[in-house]
């Protein structure tokens, strides 16, 4: 029974999941902008979720919250 809630919640955060992905502006280092250059002392300074988006902070939540739901399942597999 609780695998069955779990199932669906899990399936549910993944459809909101991919709808909070797709929506996001793209920005214009795109993938590749994440490890190359351009970075300065100041931007790797550790204020980097106060510059986060809404979008992208919501984004980092459901991320986490989806990889937590996907540890319980293979948990309550075995």
């Amino acid at each position: 029974m609780m695998r069955n809630i779990i199932s669906v919640l899990f399936l549910a955060l993944c459809a909101v999941l991919i709808g909070v992905i797709l929506t996001q502006h793209r920005k214009s280092g795109g993938f590749s902008g994440s490890f190359g250059g351009g970075g300065t002392q100041m931007d790797m300074s550790g204020g980097s979720w106060q510059r986060m988006s809404t979008m992208t902070k919501i984004t980092v939540v459901l991320t986490a919250v989806f990889m937590v739901l996907s540890l319980l399942l293979l948990k309550l597999r075995a």
